[in-house]
């Protein structure tokens, strides 16, 4: 048996980690590519129970894992595709390094479990998902927010 048929399928999703108390990490996630054609995502990456994640930095060179209650946020471009019946959630995430997260959640969501604080208190998922623009996406964790607000014009 040789250790090729060990290997998972995958290939390499460039992102930025911010990892506590390094800061800024630039190298790439290894996202899983499953038999159906469709590639891993990276927040089911982040949400998983292991206590580590495999990065490959960029500079030096070099593979590491992470500890996952060590990574902050992670910051990558992505042109996701959003169901229809996605709700929209505006707001202002407050981040104990002072770091402000503006942007929006869109996710389909029960009517009765649609509102930002429900969103929030989902107890399966460690990271949040953000959109800051058209193709960015930070993904946060939880246990770095201070205190999340709703823009102005949301209130």
């Amino acid at each position: 048996m040789s250790k090729d048929t060990l290997k998972l399928p995958t290939k390499q999703k460039k992102v930025q980690l911010w990892v506590h108390p390094d800061g800024p990490v630039i190298g790439s996630l290894f996202i899983r590519h499953n038999d159906n054609g469709k590639d891993e995502a990276v927040l089911d990456i982040l949400n998983r129970n292991e206590p580590f994640v495999v990065f490959q930095v960029d500079t030096p060179n070099e593979i590491r894992f992470y500890n996952r209650q060590s990574i902050i946020r992670i910051e990558y471009s992505d042109k996701d595709v959003i169901s229809e019946s996605a709700k929209t959630l505006y707001c202002n995430i407050h981040m104990m390094d002072g770091t402000l997260v503006e942007g929006t959640i869109k996710e389909a969501l029960p009517p009765e479990h649609a509102r930002l604080y429900d969103y929030l208190n989902k107890q399966d998922n460690r990271f949040l998902k953000i959109y800051v623009d058209d193709d960015g996406i930070c993904l946060i964790n939880k246990s770095y927010i201070n205190q999340v607000t709703l823009p102005d014009n949301e209130k």
